[in-house]
């Protein structure tokens, strides 16, 4: 590794727009680049992304990361990405043209064939993959794009189609068509991948009707996945080193890396991990087993709980209702008022993810009076975080057999003082937030590092993970016990 090659550019490709990050050599960030990300909604629980406005967006960050750096193309080490996971793109491996759109981890059009499979297939789907049967994973969701795309199809049949999640398709774009793979912790949220096994399951693949011959390698996440070739931006030769999807991504720029380590990530959704070490754990509890990174990137596990409708609350209200401006006007409006005058928002707009796992249901605004005003609705969608964090929390508790002693959290959402603040009196812990915010990129970053020895030890990457701020919790026990009472009343008006 040569000194002019001094820093790691970690892209992180998100459900609304796409992050990079410039890493130098003691993981501080140098400079960022942020594009905006379009949904399609064609119809009612239906999310699309286009994939090359998915791909477009990362070469609008890329750069402006750099510019903002002031580093060279030839000035970058390594590359590492991560990715919304479930998410499936298909393309033609001979042109590299996307067949349809993606259909995007948030998507319900499945949800019929799920309860199908609940019925069926539970126990066998959760048994080798770590997963319950929801829509949320992308094994229905290819299915069902086989079964109606008759583009697909033919493609499929010619042996030119290739499938991956968002990752596979950036790996495939960054070394210009020469590579086709994927990581363990994306591949374990197909529901074709086994927990166990580590590989692709032929009787899941025979269940969902998916040839073998669509489906990338599978690699490890600190490892080797090309080089970069023909990438406007980018110099040809720079080694792709680091994959993993977002929270798996995440936990690891946290630093939690062993047993017993927890993060939670505030972004469009909230994902709640538990490290579990080198055995995957099976819930009890509604939430998921999946795969990890252990201290160097290897495939370890952990627990997951995973929140559909999280920061995407605060942007409802300011793309949808028009109550804020801004996302960042959330915080002064719900500090306006003493409290939420008794509303409470479940933002069930897409179903209920851990632990209730039901498609089924819808969002509801409950508790709403002649006073309630639009400071009342933004405290109760900042709440609403909390109180579905809360839940997970409590069931993850209840897989591990030990109580949470603290909360590294991340992502967006958690400049906001006020929802970390009241995360930490609901759930009687301290709440930990790193200066680096950003750990999905990081952690993507420092995997790519590790591969190419641009670190030569975990040990060097402890300065990226320092602290910002800790919340302790200032409410008594009472008022915690009271306010999940109020939220439980207004979720089981939907739950029945």
């Amino acid at each position: 590794m040569t000194r002019s090659k001094s820093f790691v550019l970690a892209i992180d490709q998100g459900t609304t727009g796409t992050t990079a990050l410039v890493l130098d050599r003691r993981g501080a960030v140098r400079g960022r680049g942020y594009a905006e990300l379009p949904q399609h909604f064609p119809k009612p629980g239906w999310v699309e992304h286009d994939p090359d406005e998915i791909w477009a967006s990362v070469l609008a960050a890329v750069p402006r990361a750099l510019a903002a750096a002031k580093v060279r193309r030839d000035q970058v080490a390594a590359i590492g990405v991560t990715n919304q996971r479930e998410t499936v793109v298909l393309w033609d491996r001979r042109t590299g043209e996307p067949v349809g759109n993606a259909i995007v981890w948030q998507d319900r059009r499945t949800s019929e064939r799920c309860e199908q499979l609940k019925r069926r297939a539970a126990a066998t789907i959760r048994q080798a993959t770590g997963l319950v049967c929801d829509p949320y994973f992308s094994g229905t969701k290819l299915e069902w794009a086989l079964a109606h795309n008759a583009r697909a199809r033919r493609l499929a049949r010619a042996g030119r189609l290739a499938f991956g999640t968002v990752d596979s398709w950036l790996v495939w774009k960054l070394t210009g068509g020469a590579v086709h793979a994927t990581d363990p912790t994306n591949a374990s949220r197909t529901m074709l991948f086994g927990l166990r096994s580590r590989r692709w399951e032929r009787p899941l693949l025979a269940r969902f009707g998916v040839p073998m011959s669509v489906l990338p390698e599978v690699r490890a996440s600190s490892g080797d996945f090309g080089v970069t070739r023909g990438v406007r931006g980018l110099a040809d030769g720079v080694p792709v080193a680091g994959v993993a999807g977002d929270q798996q991504a995440a936990l690891f720029g946290q630093g939690c890396v062993k047993p017993g380590q927890s993060k939670q990530t505030y972004g469009t959704g909230c994902f709640l991990l538990l490290h579990t070490g080198a055995r995957p754990v099976v819930s009890r509890a509604g939430l998921l087993t999946t795969i990890a990174c252990g201290p160097r990137g290897e495939a370890a596990y952990a627990l997951e709980g995973s929140v559909f409708i999280g920061g995407a609350a605060i942007q409802w209200l300011r793309d949808g209702l028009g109550i804020l401006s801004k996302a960042s006007e959330s915080e002064s409006l719900a500090r306006s008022v003493p409290d939420t005058g008794g509303v409470v928002l479940v933002p069930a707009f897409v179903g209920l993810g851990a632990p209730w796992w039901r498609s089924d249901v819808r969002g509801a605004l409950t508790g709403l009076t002649r006073g309630t005003t639009r400071a009342h609705v933004a405290r109760a969608a900042l709440e609403s975080l909390a109180f579905q964090t809360c839940d997970l929390a409590e069931a993850m508790e209840r897989d591990a057999g030990a109580r949470l002693r603290a909360l590294q959290v991340d992502g967006g959402a958690t400049a906001n003082d006020f929802l970390m603040q009241t995360q930490a009196d609901l759930l009687g812990v301290p709440v930990r937030r790193p200066r680096v915010v950003e750990t999905t990129a990081l952690g993507a970053g420092l995997l790519a590092g590790l591969a190419t020895r641009f670190w030569s030890s975990p040990r060097e990457l402890e300065h990226a993970r320092r602290l910002d701020r800790e919340f302790k919790p200032r409410r008594p026990a009472a008022w915690r016990r009271a306010e999940m009472k109020r939220w439980h009343e207004a979720l089981g008006m939907l739950l029945g």
